[in-house]
């Protein structure tokens, strides 16, 4: 499955590239960085964490990410994105998946993504999941009845987050060590 298409690229990269949720704040709210990738990031305006060596690294969404990552060939990639493989990925890689099968599954977890913002309340977090969490945690917390919108968005909400644990295989909400 690592074999290049006819467009020179493997599948693989293919599939990352098409899919980009682990870059835009979807998947995570921030992402890994090794100590020595950290003034490099800065010097890219990527927001980085430094405070606690445990949480050390860069806000989501990225600001690489721009329908496809800037970085993506560069040998400055941070060794966090080089090794982070989404459970799609993962799938296509053992040849669990095929490559069309798997970039139907990116297509509807982004349609599924356009839904639920179309729903979601302003807000100033900028990580899609930061604002999908918050909302639906503010919504289960009130004691009275969903509008239909609110219902619509529970509904897609659990939809998605069951995506993310089956597809992509995340079922933690704030980062990942890529």
């Amino acid at each position: 499955m690592t074999e290049p298409t006819q467009t020179g690229d493997s599948p693989a990269n293919i599939l990352c590239k098409s899919c980009g949720l682990c870059c835009t704040g979807h998947l995570f709210a921030w992402a890994h960085l090794n100590a020595a990738e950290l003034f490099y990031a800065q010097s890219l305006g990527l927001n980085v964490i430094q405070d606690n060596p445990h949480q050390r690294g860069f806000t989501q969404p990225c600001p690489m990410w721009n329908g496809v990552c800037a970085l993506y060939t560069s040998p400055k990639y941070p060794r966090s994105c080089k090794r982070y493989n989404c459970d799609v990925l993962r799938r296509l890689l053992d040849e669990d998946i095929s490559l069309p099968d798997a970039l139907s599954i990116i297509q509807e977890t982004l349609t599924l993504i356009r839904e639920i913002e179309l729903l979601l309340p302003a807000s100033s977090a900028l990580s899609f999941r930061e604002r999908l969490i918050a909302f639906k945690e503010e919504l289960e917390s009130n004691e009275r009845e969903y509008t239909e919108s609110e219902n619509e968005f529970l509904s897609k909400a659990e939809v998605l987050l069951t995506y993310y644990e089956e597809g992509f295989g995340m079922d933690d909400f704030i980062d990942y060590e890529k």
